[in-house]
């Protein structure tokens, strides 16, 4: 006997809109009015997708197909995102990250303190993979010193969000980076790399933008008691060394040479845990403990306590 059922058709504007309208006002009215995640709300959107299909004339069967094969497309991603929590936790916990924002903060001078900021903010955030924890932590105590240095805030927040969200963008350890690729069907590096066409491009005209307003804007009488307390803090309870900055490099190595982000990233996380079992003093327990539950800091000032407790 032939088959008489219609085939599936596409949908028509109204449909597709109404699902997205579902999704959009579900999702805003969970975090506006309820305050609460937005993990249901987010469930309503696909059931509101998936009649959608089934009025277009498509099998459950399909619709659920469907869903599988962009779970599919997406795990490797949870499992860099898995893998990540760990490096971050073991970077802080090993003194990876401590010795980035130390060295870093060191070469802080008025002629080139917004260039500086920019490239702090880039470097923190690059090595974090948070644009929002950068900004709220080392951005804001880079804000203090720009007004002690005479520039004026909008500019010194400016310089601290561009280099934020610039390594945020390339940083193989951030959710969206890793997501992106995920979703369109390629490999995270491919990903990275091919951004630096245009966010490289943005960045240097920023970096050059922020050079000239260094030498238009730059005075000589800084109040950085806010950077020194944050140098001292990290001098007092990690062991700064050049060593430190081995891991980073290794990443940034393994992205060049096209290593896959999973074990490249692993390599990354076990050379940190070693160095800290070295040089760090650290214990097996400790490393175990801050790559399950990340990393808890308790130095007693508030903005590196804020930005050191990261990690799984």
């Amino acid at each position: 006997m032939p088959d008489t059922s219609s085939p599936p058709r596409a949908p028509h504007i109204w449909e597709a809109l109404s699902a997205i309208l579902v999704l959009v006002v579900s999702i805003s009215s969970a975090i506006v009015f309820y305050e609460t995640d937005p993990h249901i709300a987010m469930l309503l959107g696909v059931v509101a997708a998936a009649i959608v299909g089934l009025r277009c004339g498509y099998k459950w069967a399909t619709i659920q197909d469907g869903m599988i094969a962009g779970i599919a497309n997406s795990l490797q991603a949870v499992i860099i995102l898995m893998i990540i929590g760990i490096l971050i936790g073991l970077w802080i916990l090993s003194g990876v990250v401590p010795s980035l924002l130390y060295y870093g903060l060191l070469v802080l001078e008025p002629e080139i303190f917004l260039p500086t900021a920019l490239i702090i903010c880039a470097i923190t955030s690059l090595a974090t993979g948070t644009s929002w924890g950068t900004t709220g932590t080392i951005g804001v105590a880079l804000m203090g010193i720009g007004a002690g240095l005479g520039f004026p805030l909008p500019i010194v927040a400016g310089a601290c969000l561009s280099g934020a969200y610039f390594g945020d963008k390339m940083s193989p350890l951030s959710d969206t980076t890793n997501l992106a690729p995920a979703m369109a069907g390629t490999d995270l590096y491919t990903h990275i790399r091919h951004m630096m066409y245009t966010t490289g491009v943005a960045f240097g005209l920023t970096l050059v933008i922020e050079i000239a307003l260094g030498f238009q804007y730059g005075g000589s009488d800084a109040d950085v008691a806010q950077v020194k307390q944050i140098l001292e803090t990290l001098d007092k309870h990690f062991f700064i060394n050049p060593v430190f900055l081995i891991p980073p490099v290794l990443v940034i190595v393994a992205a060049y040479r096209r290593v896959p982000a999973i074990p490249g990233i692993v390599a990354g996380a076990v050379v940190a845990a070693l160095l800290g079992l070295a040089l760090q003093g650290n214990t097996f327990e400790q490393v175990l403990n801050v790559a399950f539950g990340g990393y808890t800091s308790e130095t007693g000032v508030k903005a590196v306590d804020k930005l050191l407790s990261k990690g799984a």
